[in-house]
């Protein structure tokens, strides 16, 4: 298994479209990460915080890291000096904690609210009308060290590619209704959708995707 093959031949396959690769290095070697990075790949997902800083303290520091998992308000300090972006934004409270821990560090971390999108009970995420009421609050029009870059939402895990398909849709549909709802502030400027994954990243590119997060098709099954 050659990583930078794999890179350049998922880079190929989402030529032409608006989707950026985001390598899933979770669980991964750092020798793993270190080919990635030499394939041309600098831009990292990570599920567990405490796994991506102890990466991020080894590896090179123009790797771009994403925090793709779910997040608890009392680790984000551990990761607020350096995260890129955090996907997994599913409340209020969480982005409270992202926007004092952001202070503390004098930076402003882009952030993406996590939608339910999955037939699933196991996934995590906010309906539309909360994902709303989140950017209506006073609270969040007050933030000053996040910034809301757009939407994240998971795929129920089926082998029925046109029910992927519908759910990758209606986020999309759902961040171009936010685009139309609320006009751009220094703490919501919408660009980004970050859906599809190994199993489904090209119908997400397909539906308009500008974030795949691709792990077993880069660094093989764990």
């Amino acid at each position: 298994m050659n990583i930078t093959q794999n890179i350049e031949k998922i880079k190929s396959e989402l030529s032409g479209t608006s989707a950026r690769l985001i390598a899933v290095t979770k669980t991964k070697p750092l020798a793993d990460l270190q080919a990635a990075y030499d394939g041309n790949c600098k831009v990292f997902g990570e599920n567990k915080v405490q796994e991506m800083v102890e990466k991020w303290e080894v590896l090179p520091k123009d790797i771009e890291w994403h925090l793709i998992g779910h997040l608890q308000s009392n680790k984000v300090k551990y990761m607020a000096s350096f995260v890129a972006m955090i996907h997994s934004v599913d409340s209020l409270k969480l982005l409270q904690e992202i926007d004092k821990q952001a202070l503390k560090n004098n930076r402003v971390i882009d952030c993406l609210l996590q939608i339910y999108i999955a037939k699933e009970e196991t996934k995590f995420g906010l309906s539309e009308d909360e994902a709303r009421e989140i950017l209506d609050s006073e609270e969040f029009k007050a933030m000053k060290n996040v910034r809301i870059v757009g939407v994240m939402g998971m795929a129920t895990f089926t082998d029925n590619q046109e029910q992927i398909r519908l759910e990758f849709r209606g986020l999309k549909a759902f961040f171009e209704n936010l685009k139309a709802q609320y006009a751009p502030t220094e703490n919501l400027q919408l660009s980004e959708v970050s859906m599809g994954m190994s199993g489904d990243f090209l119908i997400a590119a397909e539906e308009g995707s500008t974030l795949v997060r691709v792990g077993s098709a880069i660094f093989g099954s764990r």
